[in-house]
């Protein structure tokens, strides 16, 4: 596979910086522990138990590869784009991403009203293939735009993603990345986002995943990094590693409270 991170790492990196340094300049506004390169930081937010919470979860960077019009091609305007299966491809279209299955369920929670659940509010996500590739961006897969997907939260305010396991890429933790918009409306026509942030995963559940077919290239990047040394997760993950249930062979299934 042709190394396509390189640019995509430089591009978190200085996006990631520049946000810490205005929190810098703000106080930090009480979201953040900010700590010399290379030291675990923990965030001052912590989500409890379901329907309570401290703290919106922690804005992060989108990356390069978002696909909401911010930086090239939208997907988020496009008929097809809302639905729970995000492993194939839809419209022009037609590859489907292999991986080990996985569910994905964010519960998002209102914290302007006592951390009810957000029902009625929309959450785009979408991460990168079993190789490291993200559908839209990376050579080869310009013209798909699978692993990505539109859902409206229920009356509990949970969304559900069926997805497959991402790769762990060089420079970068597993993750998933996500934004939460205030309606579906605002979702599908790329209008103002509530926040945008991103999903880890455990250590053990990614080494068991990786040591299947198709993830021989995880195995050696996981081992370069390390959640407390990831450039987005080394400044507080409390709120964005996610409960991990099943196994390789019926599938996992990742939740995570999101409180915006």
């Amino acid at each position: 596979m042709t190394p396509i991170h390189n640019r995509g790492l430089q591009f978190d990196l200085r996006t990631l910086l520049d946000r810490r340094r205005a929190l810098t300049l703000l106080g930090g506004a009480g979201l953040t522990t900010l700590v010399a390169c290379g030291t675990p930081a923990t965030t001052t937010s912590t989500t409890t138990a379901a329907g309570t919470c401290s703290n919106a979860i922690p804005q992060e960077t989108a990356g390069p590869y978002p696909g909401d019009g911010s930086n090239g091609p939208n997907i988020l305007t496009r008929s097809g784009i809302v639905r729970s299966d995000i492993r194939s491809s839809f419209g022009t279209g037609s590859a489907t991403a292999e991986g080990v299955p996985l569910k994905i369920e964010l519960t998002v929670q209102n914290t302007s009203d006592g951390c009810k659940p957000y029902a009625g509010a929309a959450v785009y996500l979408w991460h990168c293939d079993i190789d490291g590739r993200y559908s839209m961006y990376s050579q080869g897969i310009t013209n798909e735009n699978y692993l990505r997907g539109v859902q409206e939260a229920d009356s509990s305010g949970k969304v559900t993603f069926t997805s497959i396991f991402p790769a762990a890429y060089s420079g970068r933790w597993p993750h998933v990345h996500f934004e939460v918009y205030p309606s579906l409306a605002e979702a599908t026509k790329a209008g103002n986002k509530i926040t945008t942030s991103q999903l880890a995963f455990p250590e053990n559940v990614c080494k068991t995943v990786y040591g299947t077919t198709g993830y021989t290239q995880s195995v050696r990047n996981l081992a370069r990094t390390s959640l407390d040394t990831d450039m987005v997760f080394r400044n507080g993950h409390d709120q964005q590693l996610a409960v991990i249930t099943g196994d390789v062979n019926s599938g996992y299934t990742a939740t995570l409270s999101v409180p915006v």
